[in-house]
């Protein structure tokens, strides 16, 4: 997936007063669909792992580099270099191919925040919150992150120091920690995602010409005198037919 596949930034402000309004939603509704499939689908999830699976095969051709060395002898040292190379050359296209996928979810996190700044629609936006999908990255990566804990602690206590060979440590704990920190990138999405549909997706208030709440004055509105605070009217000259004759 390259960025040229995304769905294109909205329209200027002063654009969209002149689009019809139907039209515009229709838009901000379909691009913010699309850009959360690409940021939550299965598909991301699976590419995650695949990334993590080719650190994890560079890392075990590093972890059989260190075992080469340490059994000495020109041909396991040569035989180490082997595997060195091999490692270089599956971690370094990994980190590549890591490192465009980032660029990749930023630019998606751009678009879906300025989709969703360029207007509202309840009805649209409650679709976008996507729980299920959240909730999927979130127990995969929790699982995810169970599994590389306990394959890095387990190889730590299993393990004294001066017995064994130094590779053998080295090789569970980078695996391990490669899959404790796939689960932490996961565990980010899916909060990142939950943060988004909060923030960017809660309906408009009222705007600073709506009425105040009944009962309550807003600030800088003329204060209402009751009636029954009000002053008594003012005598008329014609006297009443009750009063007497003026003294």
């Amino acid at each position: 997936m390259s960025r040229r596949d995304l769905p294109p930034p909205p329209p200027p402000a002063h654009l969209r007063e002149w689009l019809d309004e139907s039209v515009v939603r229709a838009d901000r509704a379909r691009s913010l669909a699309e850009l959360v499939r690409r940021s939550l689908g299965l598909e991301r999830l699976l590419l995650l792992w695949a990334v993590a699976a080719v650190f994890a095969l560079g890392w075990s051709f590093v972890g059989m580099a260190l075992m080469a060395f340490e059994e000495g002898g020109p041909l396991a040292r040569a035989l180490g270099l082997v595997f060195a190379a091999l490692a270089a050359g599956v971690l370094v296209p990994a980190g590549i191919w890591f490192g465009r996928g980032a660029r990749l979810d930023r630019r998606i996190r751009q678009l879906q925040c300025a989709w969703a700044a360029s207007d509202r629609d309840p009805a649209a936006d409650r679709r976008l919150r996507a729980p299920g999908r959240s909730l999927t990255w979130l127990l995969a990566s929790l699982a995810l992150g169970v599994l590389g804990l306990r394959v890095t602690f387990g190889a730590a206590t299993g393990t004294r120091p001066g017995e064994g060979p130094y590779a053998e440590l080295v090789l569970p704990m980078g695996l391990g920690l490669i899959l404790w920190v796939t689960a932490l990138l996961g565990l980010g999405k899916a909060g990142a995602h939950y943060r988004w549909a909060v923030c960017a997706l809660r309906p408009a208030g009222p705007g600073p010409g709506a009425p105040a709440p009944s009962g309550r004055l807003s600030p800088g509105a003329p204060a209402r005198r009751s009636a029954s605070t009000g002053r008594p009217p003012r005598a008329s000259g014609t006297p009443s037919r009750s009063s007497g004759p003026a003294a």
